[in-house]
């Protein structure tokens, strides 16, 4: 998608943009145990988190299938969603949707914002069905997916975990 639809990638509230390595620093400072559990696996470094973020602005400028976006409150970094159009599980069509807010943004809504503008963007870009892969634990992310107007739809093991599917058909 050029970068002019990316400009609609807003709510008025939350605004979605594509992740930079100059996010780096504001990822670290909200980076917390609880992102780490669910959605990292492991702390960040400064060095390895723009490198991360390098490939992912990589990733857009080759139209790859991964889109990392950073969730914006009030121009703030609040956390990261990821767009995944590729992937372990995935049928052709589908993408896989992951996000993550920092502790400050959590509990407002704003997860459930950034879910619902990826979603009309999956779906300008061709995807035909998202799918959300929680940890039956991950309350939160599992409450997210409902409120965002996803459907569960069984479990799936993957890397020996077992993870809830919930999905929403785009189009």
């Amino acid at each position: 998608m050029p970068s002019s639809g990316l400009d609609r990638l807003s709510d008025g509230v939350v605004r979605l943009t594509p992740i930079h390595p100059d996010d780096a620093e504001a990822h670290l400072e909200g980076e917390d145990s609880e992102l780490v559990r669910w959605l990292t696996g492991g702390l960040g470094t400064l060095s390895g988190t723009r490198m991360y973020f390098q490939y992912c602005q990589e990733e857009w400028a080759v139209d790859g299938p991964l889109r990392a976006f950073g969730i914006r409150v009030a121009g703030a970094l609040a956390g990261t969603l990821d767009l995944r159009f590729a992937g372990e599980h995935l049928a052709p069509g589908e993408v896989n949707l992951a996000y993550g807010l920092y502790p400050r943004w959590r509990g407002q809504g704003h997860a459930t914002r950034a879910v619902r503008l990826a979603l009309g963007y999956a779906a300008e870009v061709g995807a035909k069905r998202a799918v959300i892969k929680v940890e039956p634990e991950n309350n939160a992310s599992c409450a997210v997916a409902s409120r965002a107007g996803f459907e569960p739809g069984g479990t799936v093991v993957e890397h020996g975990e077992v993870l809830h599917l919930y999905f929403f058909d785009l189009g």
